[in-house]
């Protein structure tokens, strides 16, 4: 009886936030200033996720020139400044690591 319950908590837990705002579209109206402020919520969660995988090893910060994941971030980064180009951004990093990982 317990497993059924926690099973069925878990899946109103995981269903629920997804399923509230498909349920709520247009019906409820979303202040102008939330909206805006809501625009930057994928770049600080990507900037988040990408600069914590880039940055920290082992529990500590490594900004050196031996890090390659530094490497390839700030590569792909340049790339992406000047391309505009997701492939060319994408292989450019990878390129980048593998040549940082079998270098260093």
């Amino acid at each position: 009886m317990n497993e059924a319950l926690l099973i069925a908590g878990m899946a109103l837990l995981t269903f629920g936030p997804r399923y509230l705002p498909l349920a709520l579209a247009g019906r409820v109206r979303i202040p102008p200033l939330l909206e805006q402020a809501l625009r930057f919520v994928p770049i600080a969660v990507l900037s988040a996720i990408i600069a914590q995988t880039t940055l920290v090893r082992n529990g500590e910060i490594d900004a050196s020139p031996g890090n390659p994941y530094l490497l390839a971030a700030v590569a792909a980064g340049v790339t992406a400044y000047f391309s505009r180009q997701l492939f060319a951004t994408v292989a450019v990093g990878l390129l980048v690591y593998a040549a940082a990982r079998w270098l260093l």
